[in-house]
C-alpha cells in the first residue's frame, strides 16, 4: 500500500513576532542551524521514506508561492491550499478528502512543518513502525517523545503501562494511549515525567484516510458533512468557490480537542528521536548553542555584563548591557523584548496590532 505524508504548513507564527510575521512566517525561516527553512528541513526528513510525488503540503492559500519557491521539486499539485485557517482539524479533514479521490484508504503520515527533529534513524523507525501497524488495525497512532525534562509548554499522553504490540522489525513497542493532558503547571510536569507512563505530545499522527473521515464523522459531524460538499467539488471548475465557502463556514478546531482525546482507538509510539516543537523565542534559546555567559547572539551586538539572552539582531545593530534572562529580537518590523519565562505572551502583540489595523508591522 502507497504511503502519503501530510505536512501542516499554514500557522501565521505569531509567538515568533517579529522575526516572524504573517507575511513571511516561521515556518518558512531559518530558526535553526541551517540555512534551510523549517519547510524544506522537514522535507529532507520526509524524503528517507516517502517519494516526493507522495508529500503534500497543506498551507494557507496566500503561502503557496511560498511554498513553491522553497519547493521547486514538489509536484504543483501537491500543494493544497487552505483559504483561511481553520486549525488542524479542518485541515487534516481536507487532506483526507483530497487524497481518497485517488486512494480511498491513503496510508497517512501528518506532521508540522516547524518541527526540529533529530537522529534521522530513530524517526524513521517510529514512522515506519507506525505505518505498517494501520495498515491491519482501524486505528490512529501518533508519535509520543520520551520527555527529558519537565517541560511546561507541551501537551502530554499517558500510555497503559503494558505494551500492545511489539514490532520486531523497527523494534518498536506501541501503546494503548489512556489520556491526554494539557500543557501543565511545572509541579504537574514533574510528576508527570516521575510516573515514567507519560510522553510528550509531537501533534505527529499517522492513519488511513478512511479511518479518519470515520472518525471525524462520529465526533466532528459538522466538519463531515462541509467535507463532503468538497469531495463532491473536488473535480469541478467550481472547487476553489465552494472551497472557500465552505471554510468560511466550518468551525476551527484542532484534532486533538475534535477527535484524538474522544477516540478509543488511539495507539502511541514512545520514540526517543530529541524533538522540539520550536513553539517559542524561549524553546529556541534551549536548543541553541550558548556563549560562556549563557548567551545567544545571533546578528551584530554588542552585549555587556549581561546573561541568560537570546538576542536576535538581523537586519540592525543591537546594544545589550546589564541584562539576564531576556529574548531581545530586533527586526524592520519592530522589536521585541520581555522576560524568557513570558515569550508565550508574545502572541498578545501581535493580537494587539491586528485589532489597531497595524498590519505593516504583522
Amino acid at each position: 500500500m502507497k504511503s502519503y505524508a501530510i505536512v501542516m504548513a499554514g500557522g501565521v507564527g505569531a509567538r515568533f513576532w517579529p522575526y516572524g510575521t504573517s507575511k513571511f512566517p516561521k515556518q518558512f525561516l531559518p530558526i535553526s542551524d541551517t540555512r534551510d527553512s523549517m519547510l524544506q528541513l522537514t522535507i529532507k526528513r520526509l524524503l528517507d521514506l516517502f517519494d516526493m510525488e507522495n508529500i503534500f503540503v497543506v498551507t494557507n492559500k496566500q503561502y503557496i508561492s511560498l511554498v513553491k519557491n522553497q519547493l521547486p521539486k514538489l509536484p504543483k499539485d501537491n500543494i493544497i491550499g487552505e483559504p483561511v485557517g481553520r486549525n488542524t482539524a479542518p485541515c487534516i479533514g481536507l487532506a483526507c478528502t483530497i487524497l481518497r479521490q485517488f486512494d480511498e484508504k491513503a496510508n497517512m503520515f501528518v506532521v508540522p512543518a516547524d518541527h526540529l527533529i533529530e537522529n534521522q534513524k530513530e524517526f524513521n523507525r517510529s514512522v515506519s513502525a507506525g505505518l505498517k501497524f494501520i495498515e491491519s488495525n482501524d486505528s490512529i497512532v501518533t508519535l509520543g517523545i520520551v520527555p527529558t525534562h519537565p517541560e511546561t509548554g507541551y501537551g502530554y499522553i499517558q500510555f497503559l503501562e503494558d505494551a500492545y504490540y511489539r514490532d520486531e522489525e523497527f523494534s518498536k513497542e506501541i501503546y494503548k494511549v489512556k489520556t491526554f493532558a494539557e500543557k501543565p503547571s511545572l509541579d504537574v510536569a514533574k510528576v508527570f515525567l516521575e510516573s515514567g507512563d507519560f510522553l510528550w505530545n509531537s501533534g505527529m499522527f499517522i492513519f488511513r484516510a478512511d479511518v479518519m473521515i470515520q472518525q471525524i464523522e462520529k465526533f466532528l459531524p459538522d466538519l463531515f458533512h462541509q467535507l463532503k460538499k468538497i469531495e463532491k467539488a473536488v473535480h469541478s471548475s467550481d472547487y476553489e468557490k465552494v472551497l472557500e465557502k465552505v471554510f468560511g463556514e466550518i468551525k476551527g478546531i484542532s484534532i486533538d480537542y475534535g477527535v484524538m482525546e474522544k477516540s478509543k482507538n488511539v495507539y502511541v509510539i514512545k520514540s526517543d528521536f530529541k524533538w522540539s516543537d520550536l513553539g517559542s523565542w524561549d524553546e529556541v534559546y534551549r536548543i541553541k548553542a550558548k556563549d560562556l555567559n549563557g548567551n545567544v547572539i545571533i546578528g551584530d551586538t554588542y552585549v555587556k555584563n549581561s546573561s541568560g539572552n537570546l538576542i536576535m539582531s538581523p537586519k540592525g545593530f543591537t546594544g545589550v548591557i546589564g541584562v539576564d534572562d531576556m529574548i531581545i529580537i530586533n527586526t524592520k518590523e519592530g522589536v521585541l523584548i520581555c522576560k524568557r519565562e513570558r515569550s508565550q505572551d508574545v502572541k498578545e502583540i501581535v493580537d494587539y496590532l491586528r485589532r489597531k489595523g497595524l498590519s505593516d508591522f504583522i
